[in-house]
């Protein structure tokens, strides 16, 4: 795992030294990559390349970044795993391609599989996770490229003016603005989605110019053709629709076992590891099957990490702790009390370089601090939720459209007007006075957030406007941003067909192409290498992908049981009785927090006079959601999140840009080949 950088084209000369120009960039993102850090620069054709390494396979010289192939044509730098490099190089060897290796690191194996296939072919023929960028010395293109689901992050594009225009790319919006030639502008676009969806999706960035590479995706630019031409080498609406038309025909205890061998060999490449490896455990249902299968192949206790919260609702600490103990694990947990968890909220605009308000990135990155403080390494059960169908919004939002979609939208928008005209405080009151009648699996909180957003989504003229009511914290947020737009999503003008898919799988598949690489995917990846910890995904295997979309859904949804198929993977291991519950979020009680500890801090970044000096919000709209917030009128957690985000990391730019601009000679490592 570790951090690239590079610039193409634009104006070098003895006052803009390329080498001293790549070492700021890789320094901006040296958390990424702190073992050691290394360049590459081609005077000739003005390309430089940056790379900071942590060092997880092969520790030696031999994995030293950035890497010539054996035939000298190719130069790489690479971040992520090639899970089945070992198969790749056996390939090679049988067919009589392999070259005489240098060492054991997966960045080598790829670019001989460059030499002897091609880079297309080879990104095709690889399981793992991975952003690169290689030169073709050959041909004098540089091509990018971006895995399957899109767990490692890549963004790219043209700044600055004149003979100074360059192409840029980096991990990180920090390496791209360590550049001279970064302008800066932010795009009010983005900032309307990030209000929207909590975080800007691909291929946008907050910034004008900049895109991020999306997920599956090659790219090729030269200084010919300086448009930059993106293709996908693997489709996931594709395997989506592949999925549902040729639907696995076996039995349930057929899928069961395949499926299990599936993630019993992700997970058994994910453990390959040079440096102390452990796991995440909730003690939910997909993190304790990862942890289970780990355990089962591993002929030492797995180390496995558990955050736990004392307020009631957001603790999991105690059924994390039940499952390892059954498993054996070497198992640490940390409570967190809520001055250590707003302790990481001022810090939060240095792990997520744009503006990014999913509240569970606190959690997450208490739980990598953790980690990291006896590993290196650490596998994660995401995506298990959207490849299964987990998420509680499936099931309740297909039960909605369905019994509401036979009902006019006429009396649908009546039905709503009624649900609005009473206040969320009328609602929960009225939601306490019952409570005692009711079972405790009914017992809801915010019952009037919760009714006000179901009678919008309930006036949907589609599922599809379903769904981006469902996945939006500001329904229209282009006017709440001053001069805001909305350019087009996949959630909007560009959404897939997904043909043969029912509105729940719709919804499943949506998720997988949106809500996880821009939102689940992003918060794991900067949260933990933020502290320099490698996060693997087994689930995100793209073989174990294209199984799930296969199994029929009857075996995802079992009389009202979501992730059923996955359930009996992991019964096979840990006791029913250890992991069904209702499920849990990951996340702390920010709403509550925002009228308490957080509301000095929030009333300064949401200062009427600040928002109108900054000029990018409409200080109205925002002063009366904070105002109905701090009077429990509203639940406004989601949308003032948002806002205070992006407030937060606004005010955090000019120290960070500040520190992107430094140089540490002493500790870089870098090289020049001119």
């Amino acid at each position: 795992m570790c951090g690239i950088v590079g610039f193409l084209g634009g104006r070098w000369s003895a006052d803009l030294s390329p080498i001293r120009t790549i070492r700021m960039m890789a320094d901006a993102i040296a958390h990424r990559g702190p073992d050691c850090a290394g360049s590459w620069c081609d005077q000739t054709r003005r390309l430089a390349f940056g790379h900071r390494r942590l060092s997880i396979q092969d520790l030696s010289e031999a994995g030293h970044q950035p890497m010539l192939s054996h035939s000298g044509r190719y130069v790489i730098v690479f971040n992520g795993e090639i899970y089945n490099q070992r198969e790749l190089r056996v390939q090679l060897e049988r067919s009589g391609q392999a070259p005489r290796w240098r060492g054991s690191s997966d960045t080598e194996t790829l670019v001989a599989c460059f030499d002897a296939w091609d880079i297309q072919t080879t990104v095709q023929r690889c399981a793992g996770m991975f952003a690169f960028a290689v030169w073709d010395r050959m041909t004098s293109t540089l091509m990018l490229a971006r895995d399957r689901l899109g767990e490692k992050p890549l963004y790219y594009g043209w700044q600055g003016q004149g003979d100074s225009t360059t192409f840029l790319f980096g991990s990180e919006l920090k390496a791209v603005r360590a550049h001279p030639a970064f302008e800066g502008k932010i795009n009010r676009g983005a900032l309307s989605l990030q209000l929207r969806h909590g975080c800007v999706p691909a291929p946008y960035s907050i910034y004008d110019g900049i895109f991020k590479l999306e997920s599956g995706c090659l790219l090729s630019i030269s200084l010919d053709a300086r448009e930059p031409k993106v293709w996908p080498y693997w489709s996931a609406v594709a395997t989506v629709e592949n999925g549902i038309a040729q639907r696995f025909t076996g039995t349930p205890e057929q899928a069961v076992d395949q499926l299990e061998a599936l993630l019993r060999k992700s997970v058994s490449q994910c453990m390959i590891s040079d440096v102390p490896l452990g796991a995440f455990l909730s003690g939910g249902i997909d993190s304790s099957t990862i942890v289970a299968l780990m355990q089962a192949q591993s002929a030492r206790p797995v180390r496995t990490f558990t955050i736990g919260f004392h307020e009631p609702g957001y603790d999991e600490a105690t059924l994390a702790k039940a499952v390892a103990r059954h498993l054996g694990t070497d198992h640490t947990q940390l409570y967190v009390t809520a001055d250590q968890a707003m302790g990481v909220i001022e810090r939060l605009p240095t792990f997520y370089d744009e503006p990014f308000s999913d509240v569970s990135q606190i959690p997450t990155i208490l739980v990598a601090q953790l980690a990291r403080q006896h590993v290196t390494v650490s596998l994660s059960g995401d995506a298990g939720d959207e490849l299964f169908c987990g998420y509680t919004r499936y099931q309740r939002s297909a039960r909605i459209w369905n019994k509401m979609s036979h009902v006019p939208a006429p009396l649908r928008r009546l039905a709503m007007k009624g649900v609005a005209a009473v206040s969320p405080n009328v609602w929960n009151s009225m939601a306490d006075a019952v409570r005692p009648m009711l079972p405790a699996s009914l017992h809801k909180a915010n019952i009037g957030d919760k009714m006000h957003k179901a009678a919008a989504i309930i006036s949907s003229d589609s599922f599809d406007e379903l769904y981006l009511r469902m996945m939006s914290q500001w329904d229209n947020p282009a006017r709440t941003v001053i001069a805001g737009f909305e350019p087009s999503t996949l959630l909007t003008d560009n959404a897939p067909a997904f043909n043969g898919v029912s509105g729940m799988q719709r919804m499943m598949a949506l998720d997988m192409i949106t809500y996880l690489p821009d939102d689940i995917l992003t918060k794991v990846d900067r949260a933990a290498m933020g502290v320099s910890l490698e996060t693997r995904m087994p689930f995100l295997d793209h073989r174990v992908v294209e199984f799930a979309w296969r199994v029929p859904q009857s075996m995802k949804i079992r009389d009202g049981e979501s992730k059923w198929i996955l359930r009996q993977v992991l019964h096979r291991h840990v006791p029913r009785r250890l992991v069904e519950r209702p499920k849990m979020g990951f996340g702390v009680p920010i709403g509550h927090w925002l009228r308490g500890h957080l509301r000095e801090w929030a009333e300064t970044l949401l200062d009427p006079a600040r928002l109108r000096r900054e000029g990018y919000f409409d200080p109205a709209i925002v002063r009366l959601k904070w105002k109905q917030h701090l009077s429990s009128e509203h639940n406004w957690q989601g949308q003032l999140w948002n806002v205070l985000m992006f407030q937060s990391w606004l005010e955090n730019q000019q120290t960070q840009t500040n520190s992107a601009h430094s140089t540490n000679e002493d500790t870089d490592d870098a090289r020049q080949i001119l």
